[in-house]
């Protein structure tokens, strides 16, 4: 089928302006060129437009659904148009951003608005993944950025850091770690007799970023922070949780930190990691801004 947007849009501007003469004017083209726009359009459609019997041709009821359409068609390609010129401006058509769970996901999402509300062309995705996970997926699927704790530095790898965040280790108040500590620090042999909460790593791979487990032969992993936050509140066991996420339950007594003799406290810096060879374009750097503005420092006040 043979139609063109010229032939929609002298359909357009006839109804718009009630006559070819008129439609003629407004696109600035001949009136025999507008007549021939609307011949070619109803043979290609195999059905009459305008109905010709009196003074002024009038729109058929076929004609007046094929309009509808056409609108449509029109405004699809004023879209790309308008599309492809916030391409030119450097814009870039996709972005996939892998993150680790274990950050704030607070000031993502308000990025996220940030750039949807500033009408950021960009198709962005996001993808949740934990410890090795992260880099995992980042490199499987050939992201453009990763926001992670840990991962394995390489030449082909720029990272910017953001602000520094906390982990503390932590059980609830019933739990025999808080309940019968009585003043003592616990040893890490203490700790192994007890069951540790942790999250499962979402990759295969077996050099697993994890540096915090105790070693013990209970442990249960999790599928993420939520989930084992609740089961710290139940009691199930005990395990290390980054602040941002407990900091109420701290606040209220629901959690408690483990005296553990050696560290209970660990901070550590995200980074925002790209390829090296595809720097970001205009959105990633839009992103890396507000994520720098909105990212809170997550460390723990010396009074807790």
């Amino acid at each position: 089928m043979d139609i063109t947007l010229d032939q929609i849009q002298s359909l357009e501007a006839i109804t718009a302006e009630g006559s070819f003469s008129a439609a003629a004017r407004a696109l600035n083209k001949a009136r025999t060129a507008v007549s021939y726009d609307i011949q070619k359009l109803e043979t290609a459609l195999g059905i009459l437009l305008f109905d010709r019997s009196g003074h002024r041709a009038v729109l058929t009821s076929e004609g007046r659904g094929i309009l509808e359409e056409g609108r449509l068609l029109l405004a699809r390609a004023n879209g790309l148009e308008t599309l492809a010129a916030r391409y030119r401006e450097g814009w870039e058509p996709r972005m996939q951003v892998v993150i680790d769970g274990i950050l704030p996901m607070d000031p993502i999402m308000k990025v996220l608005k940030t750039l949807a509300d500033e009408g950021v062309p960009t198709q962005i995705t996001t993808r949740i993944e934990f410890l090795a996970g992260v880099q995992t997926r980042f490199e499987r699927e050939g992201a453009e950025i990763m926001l992670v704790k840990d991962f394995h530095k390489s030449s082909g790898l720029s990272a910017v850091p953001l602000k520094r965040q906390e982990s503390l280790l932590l059980a609830a108040p019933g739990h025999p770690l808080i309940r019968d500590a009585g003043g003592k620090r616990w040893s890490k042999a203490d700790l192994r007799e007890h069951i540790q909460l942790t999250v499962q790593d979402s990759s295969n791979r077996k050099d697993s970023l994890d540096a915090y487990l105790f070693g013990g032969n209970r442990v249960y992993y999790l599928s993420d922070f939520f989930t084992k936050r609740k089961a710290l509140m139940m009691e199930l066991g005990f395990g290390w949780m980054p602040y941002h996420m407990v900091e109420e339950e701290l606040k209220t007594g629901e959690l408690c930190e483990v005296p553990y003799s050696g560290e209970s406290r660990y901070d550590f810096t995200p980074f925002l990691v790209y390829p090296t060879e595809r720097p970001p374009g205009r959105t990633g750097n839009r992103f890396l801004e507000l994520l720098k503005e909105y990212f809170p420092e997550g460390i723990v006040p010396p009074s807790l």
